[in-house]
């Protein structure tokens, strides 16, 4: 391999991980937003309006800059990121905040990242070293400890809720991550939408509420959040970072989501961060450090 192609890959995979993490920092926001937004909205209808949102917004790129339509080959792999992230995770994680604190969610967001590194094994055919299936179990032990020691058993409901949405994740980022290297990033999560858009509109519109008087102005602004942040800018970057990256390795940074994450229940909804959880997300760190050396 020549010198300059040897730099242009390590430019590739540094540019991954540069977008990665500008995604996991977006994406870092939307359980906070999603609980401020459930205690005004239902559940259902904050999923549907949510996609809706972000599907008009993909749309309009997608025609402005005028992208060709997806192959029928592609449209099994679009239809798997429909139901991960664009209908699975948003609802699933929705109604466990009906259950659990933010707080208490983000850390199952920990275990994305092994989900996200699996699902990149079987349908993205990356082979990661032995040693980094060490750091990504103990970065995902990290978090999954510490929701065990936190009293797992105080809403079996909300926490089987949110390790369901993290298994869609997981199977949606790697699939779409997969997809990106043929499609774009951006293209690849506004055709998802617009695939979904036809579903999730009307059922905005059934399942809105009948007055809007009791919605106040923080469930607007968490719900323009997860629209237009959660849904589409985040995974602009999210997906173009998987795919230069590598889906394993890059996926790893969303150990940091908690970190972040919990930062942000604290300093807006007021929530209680632990020492453990801190503990927790800390080690987690430390595992991504040791995962990104080992993961080509």
């Amino acid at each position: 391999m020549s010198l300059e192609s040897t730099t242009g890959a390590m430019d590739r995979t540094t540019g991954g991980w540069v977008n990665g993490f500008i995604g996991v920092v977006i994406f870092a926001g939307s359980l906070p937003a999603t609980r401020v937004a459930v205690l005004d909205l239902d559940p259902v209808f904050l999923t549907c309006a949510r996609a809706a949102i972000a599907a008009l917004a993909g749309l309009a790129m997608l025609l402005m800059l005028r992208q060709a339509r997806p192959r029928t080959a592609e449209l099994p792999s679009l239809a798997i990121v429909v139901m991960g992230v664009v209908i699975g995770f948003p609802l699933l994680t929705a109604l466990a905040l009906r259950h659990v604190s933010s707080a208490h969610s983000i850390v199952f967001i920990g275990l994305l990242p092994i989900c996200t590194a699996i699902f990149g094994v079987v349908r993205g055919g990356e082979r990661p070293r032995p040693a980094f299936w060490i750091f990504a179990l103990a970065g995902s032990g990290f978090v999954a400890g510490h929701a065990v020691r936190g009293g797992i058993e105080a809403s079996p409901t909300g926490d089987l809720l949110m390790l369901a949405a993290v298994v869609l994740c997981g199977l949606g980022y790697a699939e779409g991550a997969r997809l990106s290297r043929r499609l774009g990033g951006w293209q690849v999560i506004s055709w998802a939408l617009v695939i979904a858009l036809p579903l999730m509109l009307p059922l905005a519109f059934f399942t809105m509420p009948s007055s809007f008087a009791d919605v106040g102005a923080p469930a607007w602004l968490g719900l323009a959040y997860v629209s237009l942040f959660s849904m589409l800018i985040g995974f602009l970057f999210w997906y173009r970072g998987l795919a230069e990256g590598g889906i394993a390795a890059v996926g790893q940074l969303q150990l940091l989501q908690p970190f972040i994450g919990l930062g942000l229940a604290a300093s807006l909804l007021d929530e209680t961060v632990s020492a453990t959880m801190l503990a927790a997300t800390l080690g987690a760190v430390l595992c991504v450090a040791g995962a990104k050396r080992f993961a080509g």
